[in-house]
């Protein structure tokens, strides 16, 4: 491996490529479950230029990436993930493009989170986010798996997001030309998003401000936001409840490992110390059990699983 890195160290260097390059970097260190093993190698360009140097120097070398967004809804195996993880880190700003007396349309980079987002709309007074409240994450994580709660969701306040192609070309897509679904989008892997406009109405600073607090009171009653999770772990079924699911078939507090999960809201599985994605993994299969041999259902996971096996 430290010949390999050598020579991804000197493809960097002669690319014209500014931003960060870690090797071995521990993905514990970027996800919100404090749990996965090592990147080859972790970049976090800090332009669109090196960006789209990068982009076409791994596809040149044919070495594998994957896109981090905040490093939420996702566990990362132990072995780590091969080849190249992305950070959109230094893409996060907000910029008005336009408004009138009803609307704002706004620019915002893939990177910035999505809390900063539902922040700035709140001291402006701008609705249409605010049930996105205390979801963890990136604008363009939410973007990918249309995150959602409370009856909104990321597709309802977009007009346009702009993709870079495994090609490294920049096209900017109307989403009417992207299918989004629940916790879904068409959006392929080899997509880079930089950047979305949506549009928000504009209201009382007081009003949105209320909602925001309401949603996120809500969230808290029900949820450990404080506790390292990845979030819900398995997807609502149609008309059903994942977490009463798990609940009523007596896996609440269930642990396997340092993974135990939530006895404030059995969807959400708690790193306790040093879980492991082996565990994690473990408990998940349990769980799926128990849910199918009280419900017949099949759980499918919402959280996404990456990396390679321990080696």
């Amino acid at each position: 491996m430290k010949n390999e890195n050598s020579r991804i160290q000197e493809i960097f260097s002669k690319c014209n490529f500014r931003g960060e390059v870690k090797f071995m970097e521990p993905m514990n260190d970027h996800t919100s479950l404090r749990i996965g093993g090592p990147a080859d190698v972790f970049v976090a360009p800090h332009d669109l230029s090196s960006l789209k140097n990068m982009k076409r120097i791994l596809k040149q070398e044919q070495i594998p990436f994957f896109t981090l967004g905040g490093g939420t809804n996702i566990l990362v195996r132990d072995g780590g993930i091969e080849g190249a993880v992305i950070s959109f880190h230094s893409f996060r700003k907000i910029e008005v493009l336009s408004e009138d007396e009803e609307y704002v349309r706004l620019s915002v980079e893939a990177g910035t989170p999505l809390q900063r987002l539902v922040n700035f709309s709140k001291e402006n007074g701008y609705s249409g986010v605010e049930g996105l409240v205390g979801i963890p994450g990136t604008v363009g994580g939410a973007i990918c798996g249309n995150a959602g709660a409370f009856g909104y969701e990321m597709k309802d306040v977009l007009v346009s997001i702009t993709i870079m192609d495994s090609e490294g070309e920049v096209e900017k897509f109307d989403t009417n030309r992207i299918d989004f679904g629940y916790r879904w989008s068409s959006i392929l892997p080899t997509d880079l998003i930089l950047s979305a406009e949506i549009t928000l109405k504009k209201d009382k600073k007081e009003d949105v401000s209320a909602k925001v607090e309401d949603f996120l009171k809500r969230k808290r009653e029900k949820q450990p936001l404080s506790e390292p999770s990845a979030g819900c772990v398995f997807k609502n079924p149609p008309g059903l409840s994942a977490g009463r699911l798990i609940d009523e078939s007596g896996c609440k507090g269930m642990r396997i490992g340092d993974v135990e999960v939530s006895t404030l809201h059995a969807n959400f599985f708690i790193n306790r110390g040093k879980a492991t994605a082996s565990d994690f993994i473990r408990l998940m299969e349990e769980v799926t059990y128990r849910v199918k041999e009280k419900s017949g259902v099949i759980l499918e996971p919402e959280i996404k699983i990456v990396g390679r096996n321990e080696v």
